[in-house]
């Protein structure tokens, strides 16, 4: 009977304990508005989005740290911290993302989100910090960046440093238009006739440019009162040569705007972009404007004229924003005071085996690079069904992003076929390249050859080409993360049975002068995926050329 009224006692203390707990608690709940609030906010409503270290100027005036506000938000009592220096943010409601700074109108010069105003002192290290973004005594975001290089911004989600002024161009898709179809140097009068036929507007972007016929074409063109604009390269690989200087000297003494990208503001390592904007056509290239480009004196590439009046606007849009870019310098202040390079004249002489013809595109797509061109090409073959060719000069190396995607093709059963240029700069990367792909290819039992290419009918494979089943890409980009990441290139997705088989008896006709093999490439991979005629409707797919990056000198781009 005692035990039995202990045992009850201690439970009832018990009980009364607790209660006193968790009264407690409540109470000390109820009187800690500020653990409170936190416990409400684990989610925080705010995120540091960038930061702008090293502007170009003495002094670093501009530099800022963007941050995004996911709802309206009193920032009163709001910091930023480098954990030395700190400023506070205004004391009002903001929302969404805005770039805060000491000297916002400064800042807004590098910025295009809204710009507000700092309290205090924050000094952004250029060698690397941590920075902390407070309401109060909480932490609401921290981030860190390391070394800063000038005039490039710390995107923190992406984790990588871009440039100032850098585009964000959404992929543009047109339903097509009429396409004249040429290759180099085959085809060696229409980028000089297209360009001589300009009534209105002549907007030319290139690397570099030392053609005396697309010379004489642009300035009748000017003298006949079309608006004409040159934008080029102002650091090619090897340095700028005394035949781009001779031709530009041309230019500009002839009245015709010349602009070179260069200088401390330049926000791409390379403008390696080849198109030019010809009254309401596109013409895009995989080769430059100079004799052994465009004047098919030297290399294998690919080119079109599309007549389509929105592809032609996009383009426009895209050489206008580079044009107006701070970076965009007249060529006689970037001409005083340099000196230019010797170079050997292209002396090869070629008869034409592919004539240019007329095609119906079903429609077209405007890849820009570093803004899109990549995810657009991986897309198109990653959707392959039937058959993807690549005609590329370099490949860099086995893990290139646009390789792997080629790769996972042939994983699925698609026919691939891979032809590398045989120029001497490049020949022993490719035949290693190639050796390993035929491995890979007899490993895991896939219908994947890879060559290096013999040159016949032309001088070296300098193309940046790509069938995919019933699509081609025409264009610049190079198969290497510097194209792909950091310079600006142009790709035209051509979708269509005709124009792909274009391109594709092209491919079929270097491929079988290139060496034999004991898996012929079959007649059917390389016709029309697509026919072109009465009934025929089909599916189209992609096509890209692309090319290498790396390179030694201008005149291998």
């Amino acid at each position: 009977m005692f035990a039995r009224r202990t045992v009850l006692a201690f439970a009832l203390l018990l009980l009364a304990c607790s209660s006193i707990g968790v009264g407690a608690g409540i109470a000390a709940a109820e009187s800690d508005p500020v653990n409170a609030t936190d416990s409400r906010q684990e989610a925080p409503n705010a995120t540091l989005v960038s930061a702008y270290p090293s502007p170009v100027a003495s002094g670093d005036p501009g530099e800022f740290v963007a941050v995004r506000f996911s709802e309206p938000t009193n920032t009163t009592g709001w910091t930023l911290t480098d954990g030395k220096t700190a400023a506070r943010l205004p004391n009002r409601t903001v929302d969404g993302t805005v770039a805060f700074a000491m000297a916002p109108s400064a800042a807004a010069t590098h910025t295009d989100h809204p710009t507000a105003s700092l309290d205090g002192r924050l000094l952004l290290a250029d060698g690397g910090d941590r920075l902390e973004l407070r309401a109060g005594n909480r932490t609401v975001d921290s981030a860190r960046y390391r070394t800063a290089p000038d005039a490039r911004i710390r995107d923190f989600e992406a984790a990588r440093w871009r440039p100032v002024g850098a585009t964000g161009f959404e992929a543009v898709e047109t339903d097509g238009g009429t396409a004249t179809a040429f290759v180099l140097p085959d085809g060696d009068d229409v980028t000089a006739e297209t360009l001589a036929s300009a009534e209105e507007r002549l907007l030319l972007a290139g690397y570099t440019f030392t053609s005396e016929r697309a010379t004489d074409a642009i300035i009748d063109a000017h003298e006949n009162g079309v608006e004409v604009r040159v934008l080029l390269d102002g650091s090619p690989v090897g340095g700028m040569t005394t035949r781009q200087r001779r031709q530009l000297d041309r230019l500009v003494d002839a009245g015709v705007s010349v602009r070179l990208l260069s200088g401390s503001h330049t926000r791409y390592d390379h403008h390696h972009a080849k198109y030019a904007v010809v009254d309401d056509r596109a013409l895009v290239l995989s080769e430059n404007f100079k004799p052994g480009g465009t004047g098919g004196m030297s290399s294998r590439g690919w080119g079109v004229v599309l007549d389509d009046g929105e592809t032609a606007a996009a383009l426009a849009d895209v050489h206008t924003t580079d044009w107006r870019w701070r970076a965009a310098t007249p060529w006689t202040e970037y001409r005083a005071g340099r000196d230019f390079e010797a170079a050997d004249p292209a002396l090869g002489e070629f008869e034409t085996r592919h004539s240019p013809e007329e095609l119906r595109v079903e429609s077209t797509t405007v890849l820009v690079a570093p803004d899109n061109a990549a995810d657009g090409m991986v897309e198109r073959i990653d959707d392959a069904d039937d058959r993807v060719l690549v005609q590329q000069m370099r490949i860099d190396g086995r893990d290139e992003r646009l390789l792997r995607a080629v790769l996972r093709a042939a994983d699925r059963g698609v026919a691939v076929r891979v032809h590398l240029s045989g120029a001497w700069y490049v020949e022993d990367d490719n035949a290693a390249l190639a050796a390993w792909l035929d491995r890979r290819a007899e490993a895991e039992d896939w219908d994947l050859q890879a060559r290096v290419d013999e040159a016949d009918g032309y001088e070296k494979v300098h193309n940046k080409g790509l069938v995919v089943d019933d699509t081609v890409l025409v264009g610049s980009l190079n198969w290497g993360p510097t194209a792909r990441t950091e310079n600006r290139e142009v790709v035209l997705a051509l979708e269509g049975g005709a124009v792909a088989t274009y391109y594709a008896d092209v491919f079929r006709d270097d491929w079988s002068k290139t060496g034999t093999t004991d898996r012929p490439l079959p007649a059917g991979l390389l016709g029309a995926v697509a026919v072109a005629g009465a009934g025929g409707l089909l599916i189209a797919r992609r096509i890209t050329f692309v090319g290498r990056d790396g390179v030694v000198t201008d005149w291998e781009w």
